[in-house]
């Protein structure tokens, strides 16, 4: 690391967000100040079709400390964190969203419990101000997660964090497709800490992400993840099999005992609809790896960026 380079770096995908950069940048700049003035802001901008990359770039001509990155078309929120973390320098590197619900000014208590001796320090959300169905859909994602992935991850923290720059250096090198931020750094096993942080409401706007969104990122993230619905599969198959068998033994009792008996055509139909419907979620869930892995192969690069405010000749470490 030379000289040069900041000693903190925040990284923060912008979507949608005009309305609330300037409040950001500024509570950003007084928290930070703090901390040290060799610093810089890294504002990854995912094409929102509004005046985001307008307020970027008057905030980065105003302030070199300020950098902006703007993509070709909308990646989505874990693709403007890798991008931001590709592109920054710094010591220490903070990762929080833009709408404010995480507050600038917890960032010197994680630098503070960071400088203890742990790589990464997480912010725990107290109160969560958010409305009560993406609260219950949160945990339900972060319960089902941490069973499927086989990780225990916890569901009270969000993207806002302090990471160290040799975690950054090593979360660069995982380049698979399906990004899961919170997941990839939770895996890299670097020694971690978390304190309690209040969680604000939005500084303006609702969240973009609809029940759909999180139901598609929920199921993308856990096949990303974990082999576990594959193999819930095959125990269900056999579990099926053996009570198949069973009934199988039972019904040629019955006809040793008491003669054949005319079987019921509505135990039979429920019967075959039930296990095809079994055989062709297996097949589904089995499709959905192929895919995924197929997306894996093509070696697509993670995401596009149309232009940025700075040179892009050293962009990483």
């Amino acid at each position: 690391m030379s000289p040069s380079c900041p000693h903190v770096s925040v990284v923060i995908p912008v979507y949608k967000a005009e309305e609330c950069l300037d409040e950001l940048y500024q509570r950003l700049n007084a928290a930070l100040e703090s901390i040290t003035s060799n610093f810089e802001i890294v504002l990854v901008e995912d094409c929102g079709d509004d005046n985001s990359w307008d307020v970027i770039e008057r905030l980065a001509g105003a302030d070199s400390r300020v950098r902006g990155i703007q993509f070709s078309r909308n990646f989505g929120q874990h693709y403007g964190i890798t991008a931001g973390l590709d592109c920054c320098h710094g010591d220490w590197v903070v990762v929080m969203d833009c709408d404010l619900q995480d507050r600038p000014e917890e960032i010197p208590r994680l630098y503070a419990k960071a400088q203890e001796g742990y790589d990464i320090v997480l912010a725990r959300r107290g109160e969560r101000q958010d409305a009560m169905l993406k609260r219950m859909t949160s945990w339900l994602f972060y319960k089902l997660f941490s069973y499927l992935a086989d990780i225990k991850y916890d569901g009270e923290t969000g993207n806002f964090r302090i990471m160290s720059n040799k975690v950054v250096k090593s979360f660069r090198r995982m380049q698979e497709q399906l990004r899961f931020f919170g997941g990839l750094v939770q895996w890299l096993g670097f020694p971690t800490a978390s304190i309690e942080v209040e969680h604000s409401k939005r500084f303006v706007g609702n969240s973009t992400y609809t029940f759909a969104k999180l139901w598609k990122l929920a199921a993308e993230t856990i096949i990303a993840y974990s082999d576990k619905p594959l193999r819930i599969g095959v125990r269900i198959g056999f579990s099926m099999a053996g009570l198949a068998f069973c009934y199988g033994m039972y019904i040629l009792l019955q006809a040793w005992l008491y003669g054949s008996l005319i079987p019921g055509w509505s135990s039979l139909i429920v019967s075959l609809y039930f296990i095809g419907g079994i055989i062709i979620a297996m097949l589904g869930i089995i499709g959905i790896y192929l895919g995924k892995t197929f997306d894996e192969a093509k070696k697509r690069p993670l995401y596009i960026i149309r232009r940025t405010t700075f040179d892009e000749s050293n962009t990483t470490d």
